[in-house]
């Protein structure tokens, strides 16, 4: 185990995430092989010490590992295999983007910025992988050792959160971060209507809706929604609710349905029908089990 999985482990106290003492930060730890099973990746980037895990979006696949990163410009339903042992256990940091740092970022380095880039078609979507080049891999050190300090989490930790930011807007692929920070790209524009959605999701939504919200008309909506998360708006909404649901049934034990109209199915049968579906079981096999994390 080198120094980085070996300060992620030293971090994780148990199986799946965990917080550390900066705000944004967690690492995640994983003793077992995980079969391909659906989950709701959150925004952020995630830069794996030892094992790996897959990702299928769409028709695509992603692989990340110790030499490729992960990030996520926008909230994802996706599906996910995890490659992991007792003995080689699955470890990985997750970091939060911050807009707000990363329209800092930016700003100080506009000349470097392939302006082209941001609007071109394929290049704007809500994930990317990127190799771990050296810089990344020791401004990722430094910041688990800060980690390990309450104290140097507290005083060094944003500096070196920052760096690490801007290590990865230099890296490959980054241009959706870029149009992600500003305005009216394709990409904000979709990234707002996700945060309509997963703020308001019990609610009654359609996609002429969701596409005045953020100004665009309805088939150019329904495009851009497509090529940022492999789905459609109605397709993601119901992914959105379906995980949500599986989260209320793990964690507070509700009944079936009771979590089926917290997340806004009238039908109890339509929702156990499409849970099944999703999930390859029934919502009831899934009262208080074990919650599934990135």
């Amino acid at each position: 185990m080198d120094e980085i999985a070996r300060l992620m482990d030293t971090l994780s106290k148990a199986d799946g995430l965990n917080q550390t003492p900066l705000a944004g930060v967690r690492t995640y730890k994983a003793s077992q092989y995980q079969p391909r099973q659906p989950l709701c990746y959150e925004k952020g980037v995630i830069i794996v010490g030892q094992g790996s895990k897959r990702v299928f979006l769409g028709d695509r696949e992603y692989e990340y590992n110790p030499d490729n990163y992960l990030v996520l410009s926008v909230p994802l339903p996706a599906e996910c295999e995890t490659m992991a042992t007792p003995s080689e256990p699955l470890l990985a940091l997750m970091v939060d983007i911050d807009l707000g740092m990363l329209g800092r970022i930016i700003g100080k380095m506009d000349d470097r910025i392939d302006h082209a880039l941001i609007g071109q078609h394929g290049k704007n979507q809500g994930l990317f992988l990127a190799k771990a080049v050296p810089e990344i891999k020791e401004t990722v050190l430094r910041l688990l050792r800060a980690l390990n300090s309450t104290l140097e989490a507290r005083v060094l930790g944003p500096g070196i959160v920052h760096e690490l930011m801007f290590r990865i807007m230099c890296g490959e692929n980054a241009s959706s971060l870029y149009a992600l920070s500003m305005r009216n790209t394709n990409l904000s524009r979709i990234d707002k209507a996700l945060k309509q959605i997963h703020g308001n999701f019990q609610d009654p939504m359609d996609v002429n809706g969701l596409a005045g919200l953020v100004n665009m008309s309805t088939s150019a909506f329904h495009r851009a929604f497509k090529e940022v998360t492999s789905s459609s708006p109605i397709q993601y909404l119901k992914k959105v609710r379906l995980n949500k649901a599986r989260s209320l049934l793990m964690e507070s034990g509700m009944r079936v349905n009771e979590a089926a109209a917290g997340v806004g199915y009238e039908s109890a049968t339509q929702f156990s029908r499409e849970f099944k579906r999703y999930f390859g079981h029934n919502p009831v096999e899934t009262i208080g089990g074990t919650p599934v994390n990135l």
